[in-house]
């Protein structure tokens, strides 16, 4: 992808609000230097246009709050991007932070199993190591829609040798955290997936940037725009509701990209952009 690259996205979301609750939308692209945005989010109740309140997280993500939501509901989100974002560093605090297990992400659960299967992390470089694990993954997992529960972690997924992309990236997230190796689920709009859908893949500190992998390869890295960053799916969910009941009905999810897709060489170091 060049600097000029241009991508079109969007979501949409239909459902009902039952009791009044509290709505999190994490749809919108972050603000990342390099990376031009034109965008445009609508919220709808009972056809009536609502201005959700917008908060950053400590990831960066951007969170568009509705208080009191009921009846209704009707969301959507487009945006064109251009250019690349410029590559993220790997803090001090990023370290701490995502080599330790999460909800979803049972890394102290699967110790022994990830030395076992791939020997300590001195034995090859970091790079090696995570293309090694996303590999791994990759070849002993069947993406199979349905096969897991939203409650399900790493070492679920481990079990049932099956789940969609955010099982595929949990299960590498947590091997490469018992391997010492920090690690973190990205929530991304990606151009070329199919099933088209948001999609989740894993970025791996390795050599001071994140680097990211894809164990389902079902859509080239390079052309993936980035929605959320989290220690896993928690911290991503593109919808959240608390007090009341949500009732999803549809959601529709596009990603395009200006021109060819890229061929995807998964030897490659790619950096988010």
């Amino acid at each position: 992808m060049t600097d000029s690259t241009t991508r079109h996205v969007s979501a949409t979301l239909e459902g009902t609000v039952s009791g009044r609750t509290r709505l999190e939308l994490q749809l919108a692209l972050p603000d990342l230097p390099g990376l031009r945005v034109d965008e445009r989010l609508s919220v709808l109740l009972d056809g009536d246009t609502v201005e959700p309140v917008e908060a950053v997280t400590a990831h960066g993500n951007r969170v568009h709050v509705v208080e009191g939501a009921e009846g209704r509901l009707s969301v959507s989100y487009t945006a064109t991007a251009t250019g690349q974002s410029e590559p993220l560093q790997v803090t001090e605090a990023d370290r701490i932070l995502y080599t330790r297990p999460s909800r979803y992400v049972d890394s102290d659960r699967l110790l022994g199993f990830a030395n076992k299967q791939f020997g300590k992390r001195t034995s090859r470089s970091a790079n090696d190591l995570l293309l090694d694990v996303a590999a791994w993954v990759g070849s002993h997992l069947s993406y199979l829609p349905g096969s897991s529960r939203p409650t399900d972690g790493a070492s679920d997924t481990l079990v049932m040798g099956a789940g969609v992309c955010r099982d595929y990236a949990h299960l590498v997230i947590a091997l490469l955290r018992a391997l010492d190796t920090p690690a973190r689920l990205v929530a991304v709009y990606a151009p070329g997936c199919d099933p088209m859908d948001f999609h989740a893949v894993t970025e791996a500190a390795v050599d001071g940037e994140w680097r990211a992998v894809d164990a389902t390869l079902l859509a080239p890295r390079q052309s993936l725009l980035r929605i959320s960053t989290g220690r896993d799916a928690a911290d991503t969910a593109f919808l959240t509701n608390f007090g009341g009941r949500l009732t999803l009905e549809q959601s529709t999810v596009t990603a395009v990209v200006d021109g060819d897709l890229p061929v995807d060489d998964t030897q490659a170091a790619v950096l988010l952009g």
